[in-house]
């Protein structure tokens, strides 16, 4: 019998069997949102978590990966890489921006991304990675293999928007980027982040007991 009910988009949708060269994506939001929306983590329903009082858009579709955490590994992967006093990760899944030359109206969808690299980005001091990936098939961007590849328009472009996304005028800033790397080491977070999930899993089934 099939399955009735909707799968929770963190939990009930597997990572695929090609990751991390292929992963599945949740995508909350999109270039078009002037919400930003994102999963609620005890129900799986996109909830609004803010207007978009300011001109900071995303600048590509924007969401998770399922089955990840950013935790413990992928802050040990971020203190290695970045030589920086990074205590721990952010508690989310692992965020993914998803580059494709369609205008794709609404969030809420699953789709499958081809990660190409990523930014190291902290967030108050925490690990909070943002895997940079293309659509599967799309005809425009599934000519570059590396984020060392893309123009460096749309890298900086993407750059600006985590840099300032949850800045308001006149507050300091409290993102940095302080590694932006390739292909192999997307993978790399990615792998940590399954690990990390796992770990999160096993701990909550143990204090469930």
């Amino acid at each position: 019998m099939n399955n009735q009910f909707k799968a929770h988009p963190w939990h009930g949708i597997p990572i695929g069997e090609q990751a991390p060269k292929q992963v599945t994506a949740f995508i909350e939001i999109v270039p078009t949102d002037t919400v930003k929306y994102e999963v609620d983590k005890d129900t799986g329903y996109l909830k609004i978590d803010r207007p978009q009082k300011y001109s900071n858009i995303v600048p590509a579709l924007y969401g998770f990966i399922p089955m990840t955490y950013c935790d413990e590994q992928v802050a040990s992967l971020a203190r290695e890489r970045s030589g920086r006093e990074i205590e721990k990760g952010d508690g989310d899944p692992i965020d993914i921006c998803v580059l494709s030359e369609h205008a794709i109206t609404h969030g809420n969808i699953i789709l499958q991304a081809i990660p190409i690299g990523g930014f190291r980005l902290l967030d108050k001091g925490e690990a909070d990675d943002k895997i940079i990936a293309i659509l599967k098939g799309d005809g425009m961007y599934q000519a570059y293999d590396d984020l060392s590849q893309l123009p460096e328009s749309v890298v900086q472009r993407l750059k600006h928007y985590f840099l300032t996304y949850k800045n308001l005028p006149g507050e300091p800033m409290t993102c940095e980027i302080v590694n932006v790397y390739g292909k192999e080491e997307a993978h790399d977070v990615i792998r940590r982040s399954v690990e990390d999930y796992w770990l999160l899993m096993r701990n909550l089934a143990k204090q469930s007991k």
